[in-house]
């Protein structure tokens, strides 16, 4: 799998409060969260964000609450994947069970500007920086869980092994 796009770029401790707020979680539309995702990080990122862009964080991304609202805002708003140098653990599976692709980097998110033009490999490993010509490692994906990514996350996953037996 290759992903590219442009970069948003995130600090620390990036909580799913800052990815979606707490005052939006009424509502479970993909489509409703999308428009307020980041908001309390950048608040003009709902509308400045495109489908195909990435988000790069620094550590401990994902923090605080266990909702999976937080990564299907990011999905659903287009965001490719999320790359950062680690995430809370239950971020970390949320993500793979609704599909979103999430890489860990030590030395990406620091060298990564925000702008900058990014293609991921998720097989190798590698992160290529195309605006300035660098190549960062990442733990690669595992065979499974990039399974659950391309059947769009682990309920779609089970449903098509459910059909298939």
């Amino acid at each position: 799998m290759i992903l590219k796009g442009k970069v948003w770029k995130f600090g620390d401790n990036i909580d799913t409060d800052a990815i979606i707020p707490a005052r939006y979680l009424n509502t479970s539309d993909p489509g409703e969260l999308a428009k307020h995702v980041m908001e309390d990080a950048d608040k003009d990122f709902p509308s400045k964000v495109t489908a195909g862009d990435l988000i790069i964080g620094k550590a401990n991304f994902g923090c605080g609450s266990s909702r999976e609202h937080a990564p299907i805002a990011i999905k659903a708003a287009g965001i490719q994947a999320v790359v950062a140098k680690s995430f809370a653990r239950i971020f970390y599976r949320n993500a793979f069970n609704i599909g979103l692709p999430i890489f860990e980097s030590d030395d990406a998110p620091d060298k990564i500007s925000q702008g900058d033009e990014i293609e991921i490999d998720a097989d190798k490993g590698t992160i290529r920086n195309i605006t300035k010509g660098e190549v960062y490692t990442a733990k690669p994906i595992p065979p499974f869980m990039q399974e659950l990514i391309s059947a769009g996350g682990l309920i779609e996953w089970t449903k098509k092994r459910l059909k298939a037996s």
